[in-house]
């Protein structure tokens, strides 16, 4: 009794200094990481990351005290053309091999209005970490037809790539870059909160001993 009575208030001292918050897992099925780059300065090329994962931690209403991290496979560009994808994976861009992640963790989050909020945080590609910030939305939250609770969530920026050390270019006759220096990142994420332990099971490992 003392031990669950210890962990009830472990508990509540751990939801108080995290805002309330509940941890909620990105549903890759439903959620896509885009970029876009511009080519040869008259068009821009899409293409995505298809293998990634991450941690959203808020209370469903109140997103001011969350948290996120976020990681991405490098090795998973897909932007339709396997030889261009071969060569981003290449030490011209990302450097797949060596850097096999690029990761993301949040340090501060400025509410605004409706929804909107700006995600300020930690950005590592290849070797390199800068803080940069995201416009971000606040889509709602639901519960679906098989009792889980999703949350819906864009964000967006502009980084340098140049900044991370992914400095290939090429210049034009005409002028210009035969691959732009502005990198644009949109994000949109469903989120689907974790849901507690049984809270049998915990009663049955301190029964135990």
């Amino acid at each position: 009794m003392k031990r669950i009575l210890s962990l009830a208030i472990i508990i509540a001292f751990t939801a108080v200094g995290s805002g309330l918050a509940d941890e909620w897992r990105i549903d890759k099925t439903h959620s896509t990481v885009r970029f876009g780059v511009s080519h040869m300065v008259i068009s821009t090329v899409h293409g995505i990351f298809s293998d990634f994962e991450g941690t959203i931690n808020f209370n469903g209403e109140d997103i001011a005290p969350s948290s996120v991290e976020f990681t991405v496979q490098t090795a998973s560009i897909d932007t339709d053309d396997e030889k261009r994808d071969k060569h981003i994976r290449s030490d011209d861009f990302l450097n797949a091999e060596k850097y096999p992640t690029m990761t993301f963790k949040s340090t501060s989050i400025e509410a605004g209005k409706d929804g909107a909020f700006t995600l300020t945080g930690d950005l590592t590609i290849r070797d390199v970490t800068k803080k940069v910030s995201f416009d971000c939305k606040f889509r709602g939250v639901i519960d679906d037809n098989r009792g889980n609770t999703r949350a819906g969530f864009t964000a967006a920026t502009t980084i340098k790539r140049d900044e991370y050390n992914v400095s290939f270019s090429g210049s034009l006759d005409v002028g210009g870059l035969l691959v732009g220096n502005e990198m644009e990142l949109e994000l949109a994420l469903e989120a689907v909160k974790v849901k507690p332990k049984d809270a049998s099971d915990e009663d049955s490992k301190d029964s135990d001993g």
